[in-house]
């Protein structure tokens, strides 16, 4: 089995850019956020940044176009760009070491300058001691930092939540999710974390041990809330408990609703919850997948998955697809639209779909919260090559003009009615792929594990995308900002600009 920190790119990915942090569609009242899906709703859609390349080319070296600078990373690279205070910032790792005196296995945070991507700055991290278990080699540090002003936030290669000075890179503090809450990673800690207000949130990628695929803390937080400032740990929520079936690799996601702030995550159960950010109280759950879904089994055998996308919110609706690891190849799947404004009726606070009916207006679905399913099996008398609607995911979604882009890992796009949870079209890629999809300036960007960068016109309608070589797996989808779009192909960070 590989390491699932290979995986988590569809939770990782970076989305940056300085932007207000948008709850219910007001701006928050404080610093700008820049974090993984631009706002806490982790929307993957730019509607900024206009005239973005879609003819650059980057390779072969001599022959490139639109290319404004390049700057080396690791040999991996999967946390961010998330680009702030005219820095950005990637998680990589030490297989090509800034420092000299800093060798060997290493989780690094790097920092650059955004106008010509020189190199100003690295944190380190060593490995944990059990690295197949907890943290795997050579995988670097996973997480998109939040970055609010002249602080940044994000989840270390050892399960540490860390506060830096964004400017000068010096750790302020940090939380041992181990050693002081007994969280046991699965693999790899990966949150990329997200503040509201004065609390930064992170899940903890409590997990099973692989080895036996026994859950070592059951009574670890999957979630926690923290004093930005200091480090002080205000709430944490164990759910699903028990019940985890591998890890925990999803990142929380924020939303108000009749002016009471949601934190929302996928558990490692394959339930969504939704809590009161103050308290971490539960205020709904929703299953995510069928009732009568084969367990889950590593290595494939099973149809009951979990969470490697990210929730997004948009409008009061929750868009999200379940996965499992790669290794256990591709399988049927869910996307789901959940309507988060709806108050359970039940004291259990479950507001999934009921006896797998996944009609809305049927009558035993009357208190859920489900607005549309899309996926499962193919119908019956469909002309297909597989056996099923959507398959398993690690990427989360873009929702924009009504439309909801997701990926799959089997290696297509589809669009989907926003509303109606609607097929409009498809594409396949001939290629797998772990990449989320990206918005920006009319286009749907997704990259594919072939080295490719596919550009879509989005739209209701389709049309036949642009393909770009890119040379390696593309596992992060770009990040645009300031008219620049910043493309991570696992080594090196590309600024394509129109001169």
């Amino acid at each position: 089995m590989k390491p699932i920190a290979l995986y988590l790119v569809g939770t990782l990915l970076g989305l940056g850019g300085v932007v207000w942090t948008q709850l219910a569609g007001a701006e928050e009242k404080s610093a700008p956020l820049a974090l993984f899906g631009g706002t806490v709703s982790r929307n993957l859609v730019n509607l900024t940044d206009k005239n973005i390349p879609d003819d650059f080319v980057v390779r072969p070296k001599g022959k490139e176009k639109h290319v404004k600078w390049v700057a080396a990373l690791g040999s991996k690279a999967y946390g961010g760009p998330v680009i702030a205070g005219g820095r950005i910032y990637v998680g990589t790792n030490n297989d090509k070491p800034r420092d000299p005196k800093v060798t060997g296995d290493r989780g690094v945070l790097m920092c650059f300058n955004e106008a010509d991507g020189k190199f100003l700055w690295q944190i380190t991290h060593e490995k944990l001691e059990d690295g197949e278990l907890n943290d795997y080699p050579k995988e670097g540090l996973l997480s998109t930092p939040c970055v609010q002003g002249d602080r940044l936030w994000y989840v270390s290669n050892r399960c540490e939540l860390v506060c830096a000075d964004a400017i000068e890179g010096k750790i302020i503090w940090s939380l041992d999710m181990v050693k002081e809450l007994g969280v046991f990673p699965c693999q790899a800690s990966n949150c990329s974390p997200l503040v509201v207000g004065d609390l930064v949130y992170a899940v903890t990628s409590n997990g099973v041990n692989v080895s036996t695929n026994k859950l070592p803390a059951p009574k670890a937080p999957s979630l926690v809330a923290v004093n930005k400032k200091t480090g002080q740990l205000v709430w944490s929520n164990n759910l699903p408990g028990a019940k985890v079936l591998r890890g925990q690799w999803t990142n929380p996601t924020a939303a108000t609703v009749d002016g009471k702030t949601q934190i929302l995550y996928g558990g490692g159960d394959g339930w969504m919850y939704g809590l009161d950010a103050s308290t971490g109280e539960l205020l709904w759950k929703f299953d995510c997948n069928p009732k009568k879904a084969k367990p889950y089994k590593p290595g494939g055998g099973g149809e009951r998955s979990f969470f490697i996308a990210t929730p997004v919110v948009v409008d009061n609706r929750c868009y999200i697809a379940v996965g499992q690891e790669p290794d256990d190849g591709p399988g049927v799947g869910h996307l789901w639209c959940i309507d988060i404004s709806k108050k359970p009726a039940n004291k259990e606070r479950d507001l999934s779909a009921v006896d797998d009916n996944f009609d809305p207006k049927a009558a035993v679905n009357k208190d859920s919260g489900l607005v549309w399913h899309y996926g499962g099996p193919m119908p019956p008398g469909q002309n297909a090559d597989r056996d099923y609607v959507f398959g398993r995911t690690m990427s989360t979604v873009a929702v924009h003009d009504g439309i909801v882009y997701a990926p799959e890992l089997a290696g297509y796009l589809h669009a989907v009615d926003a509303v109606t949870g609607k097929k409009l079209w498809e594409y396949d890629f001939q290629e797998s792929t772990w990449c989320s999809a990206y918005y920006v300036d009319g286009k749907v960007f997704v990259g594919t594990d072939a080295g490719d960068l596919y550009i879509f016109k989005a739209g209701r309608t389709f049309s036949e995308p642009k393909k770009i070589s890119i040379g390696q797996p593309v596992k992060v989808p770009p990040v645009a900002s300031g008219g620049v779009l910043y493309v991570n192909s696992g080594t090196n960070l590309y600024a394509i600009a129109r001169p």
